[in-house]
């Protein structure tokens, strides 16, 4: 190992752990003098770029993802996350090929299923059988499953494998068929099969050319009045990006405060699944969310949706500087205005809106 190595590889150690104690301009300039020690090193040019796109500079994030990807000769952590940067930019033909890495690293847990038949490509799904396999969050699963539907409408025989917890939602909404992943199950053999994460890609949609009408909706006989305002202050623990995500208890607790708020958690709601959370949804006016699974399941069912979102590792799917989205026509984005303005000013934003 030379001295230039030792020097960057000490310089990115320094640099993750300035990013992770949220000193965010001495961890850029630790990560350019990185780049700047071993300007061959492809791993100094990686750090940087995720680093960029997790402070949302995804345009500048995707030079130093290239550089790496052109330094590693196509290491799948740099394609995936050049694949991210991309994404967020809205250039999805693009990035889903790149986004497809996440299979070949293992640090991600993301293994894609082993079955005996041909994955599909993209290939007519007319008259074939066709199974999707979940895979990620589960509001990533209820972000894609809009697109069962769209391939039944192009003659595809659908089958969806779902959690336990999203069976009786999915079954009453999509009109396809659908089997809970849980134990040995039969299906029908398909022709094809894709992992649910990336339909989109293979599908071959752009951002505008993503279906988004309502798709999911609450059981028969859930009530559909009554008003209110659900609220979600918080996501699983184990995301990677909670700390960032969910909300301190003093601003949970400012959101709680609102007129017509209630909590919309499966802990303080007991549902039991999430059909049970779709029916407490669809007599609300409105959903008040951080990043998670229920602000997607909300603004799936067209119900008007605020989503809260972090400075720091906002998700790809939110892109950069909009207030709208394009996957879910009902939602309204309150973004944190910096990497360091905290939740303040968002919910600030928040009760402006609501009392206009």
């Amino acid at each position: 190992m030379t001295s230039d190595q030792t020097s960057a590889d000490a310089l990115r150690a320094q640099a993750r752990a300035a990013a992770s104690a949220r000193r965010y301009a001495e961890a850029e300039a630790l990560f350019r003098q990185a780049v700047e020690a071993e300007p061959g090193s492809w791993g100094a040019w990686h750090d940087q770029g995720a680093f960029l796109r997790m402070v949302g500079r995804s345009a500048e994030a995707e030079q130093s993802l290239r550089q790496a990807l052109e330094l590693s000769s196509g290491d799948p952590r740099s394609r995936h996350a050049l694949g991210m940067a991309v994404l967020s930019q809205g250039r999805y033909v693009e990035g889903w090929p790149l986004v497809d890495a996440r299979h070949e690293v293992p640090q991600f847990g993301l293994t894609k299923a082993k079955l005996p038949y041909p994955e599909w490509k993209g290939e007519d799904v007319a008259g074939r059988k066709f199974l999707i396999y979940p895979e990620q969050g589960f509001g990533d699963v209820i972000q894609y499953v809009r697109l069962a539907p769209w391939l039944k409408a192009r003659g595809a025989d659908v089958t969806l494998f779902t959690h336990p917890l999203m069976t009786r939602l999915m079954a009453g909404s999509l009109g396809v068929r659908v089997i809970e992943a849980a134990g040995n199950v039969e299906f029908p053999i398909p022709d094809y099969w894709v992992m649910s994460g990336s339909l989109v890609g293979r599908c071959g949609l752009s951002l505008e050319e993503i279906p988004n009408a309502p798709y999911l909706t609450a059981p028969a006989g859930a009530p559909t009045t009554g008003g209110g305002i659900g609220v979600v202050t918080r996501g699983r623990p184990e995301h990677p990006n909670d700390a960032n995500r969910s909300l301190p208890p003093d601003a949970a607790a400012r959101l709680m405060a609102l007129p017509g708020a209630r909590s919309l958690h499966p802990d303080d709601t007991q549902a039991a699944d999430f059909a049970d959370t779709a029916a407490l949804i669809a007599p609300l006016d409105l959903v008040i969310s951080v990043d998670t699974a229920v602000a997607h399941l909300a603004a799936a069912m067209g119900k008007p949706t605020w989503i809260l979102l972090p400075a720091f590792m906002t998700d790809w799917r939110w892109m950069q500087g909009r207030a709208d989205s394009p996957w879910y026509p009902s939602a309204r984005l309150f973004r944190q205005p910096g990497l360091d303005s905290g939740w303040n000013p968002v919910l600030d934003a928040v009760e402006v809106a609501l009392a206009g």
